[in-house]
């Protein structure tokens, strides 16, 4: 009894570990956000830039998310997990001292890197860790350090920028992933066990080139340059295809996306998912600071609706995904998120707050709802052997999400905006991006509710 006691308690506390870890990256996510306007004085950037400081991150963390998924596997998780905690930790300290805006984006870019390593690995480390009639629930748990991240991200963010400087919020991350290091010895050595197989360099190489290729096409997509990079990304992505169907041990799952129909539809309805709503906090951010003139701890406080709301549906529909089909649960939520989505369309100079209060719940209802189910979804597709890589592809769809979020934000505002500073003379070209943006993301999610529904027919 006693060692099931222990057993038990030890569980726990891996879990704890592996939840404040998973909290940083939302927070800081979320806290850059509020403090985008200072560090756009601080380095005279433009609605572009600006966008450029969250995308760095994104893109580091989609280049290196399936790479460290894979060095999980063969290398041991949780060597891998506490080495991105260093690399993360390293980017955070490396910021508060930069003294300019290119250094800032290439110190993001370690965090990205850092963060690749340690959300690659913390599902597989939590799937490995219990058992199918527990494991929602402790998804649900690290779902929830996820929105809790995203809860305090925008008020702390805000006060700490207003009151101490955006360069505080680095120092407050710093502080927060220390500690994690002098645990590391808590972790049980089965949950560092190492799979055989070799590493997929040739598919590192193109998939990190498509990436690449990608983002930086979608940047500058009024371009010739722009034009021509989203060509390469599509040769690449062909190339890489047909590398890796041969490969025994591939990067990318290639195989296991055209057998498992719940793994691939449940992976596509995630990068949806987040595609539609990453770049709700960063549009309203400099809406509510630029268009409606509030200072950033009030954005922020705003902005708090939103994943409150999810810290307390997410363990919800965790258990939820324990007793019926996750990926009904999921669709429904999806459903939610659209119709949170066209209403933010509407949003124009004056728009009642109540309204931006009452979308921000629905919103956060509908990506409460989606996440853990979906997850649970994914992970109960797989076998144990596939558990580093499956956790990989889940967090590459999440960051690809995002990225493709931040991306279509930077298309817009290059169509629309230009490489303006945003000043009231252009607050009109800004609303009419804003409102372009969240009707394209909800009419997304529509389609997005279709594949998840689709997601168990034949598999």
């Amino acid at each position: 009894m006693k060692q099931e006691d222990g057993h038990a308690y030890s569980r726990r506390f891996i879990l704890l570990l592996v939840t404040v870890v998973t909290f940083l990256n939302p927070f800081t996510g979320s806290a850059i956000n509020l403090a985008l306007p200072a560090i756009g004085a601080e380095f005279s950037a433009d609605a572009a830039m600006l966008a450029w400081i969250s995308s760095a991150y994104l893109l580091s963390s989609v280049i290196f998310l399936l790479p460290a998924g894979r060095l999980g596997d063969t290398r041991g998780r949780v060597t891998v997990f506490l080495v991105g905690v260093v690399v993360y930790t390293a980017g955070s300290v490396l910021t508060i001292f930069t003294p300019s805006l290119d250094l800032l984006l290439v110190f993001r870019f370690l965090q990205g890197a850092g963060g690749a390593l340690i959300y690659a690995n913390s599902v597989a480390l939590i799937t490995h860790l219990y058992p199918p009639g527990e494991r929602g629930s402790a998804i649900g748990l690290n779902v929830t350090a996820v929105y809790a991240g995203l809860s305090l991200g925008p008020f702390l963010g805000g006060a700490l920028t207003q009151y101490f400087g955006w360069r505080s919020i680095f120092i407050a991350t710093a502080l927060l992933a220390v500690p994690a290091l002098f645990y590391a010895g808590k972790f049980p050595a089965f949950l560092n066990e190492r799979q055989h197989g070799d590493f997929d360099f040739p598919g590192m190489v193109l998939s990190s080139a498509l990436i690449l290729c990608l983002f930086l096409g979608l940047a500058s997509a009024t371009t010739p340059t722009g034009a021509a990079l989203l060509v390469a990304a599509l040769l690449l992505g062909i190339a890489a295809f047909r590398v890796e169907r041969r490969q025994p041990c591939p990067l990318l799952p290639v195989s296991l996306i055209a057998k498992n129909r719940v793994f691939a539809a449940s992976n596509g309805a995630a990068l949806i998912n987040y595609s539609a709503t990453y770049a709700v906090g960063f549009l309203l951010s400099l809406y509510l600071q630029y268009i409606r003139g509030y200072e950033p701890v009030a954005a922020g406080t705003l902005l708090l609706v939103q994943p409150i709301i999810q810290v307390f549906v997410a363990p919800v529909s965790g258990r939820l995904a324990d007793r019926i089909q996750p990926g009904l649960v999921a669709s429904v939520g999806m459903g939610i998120s659209a119709v949170a989505l066209f209403g933010f369309a509407l949003l124009g100079e004056s728009a009642p707050i109540s309204l931006i209060l009452a979308l921000l719940v629905l919103l956060g209802v509908g990506v409460g709802l989606f996440s853990s189910p979906n997850t649970t979804a994914i992970m109960g597709s797989v076998t144990k052997r596939e558990y580093g890589c499956a956790s990989a592809m889940t967090a590459m769809m999440r960051s690809f999400g995002m990225m493709l979020s931040m991306g279509a934000v930077l298309v817009v505002f290059a169509v629309v905006m230009g490489s303006t500073t945003v000043t009231p003379v252009i607050f009109p070209e800004f609303l009419l991006s804003m409102q372009l943006l969240f009707l394209a993301f909800a009419v997304l999610s529509v389609l997005g509710v279709f594949l998840s529904l689709g997601r168990n027919k034949g598999r």
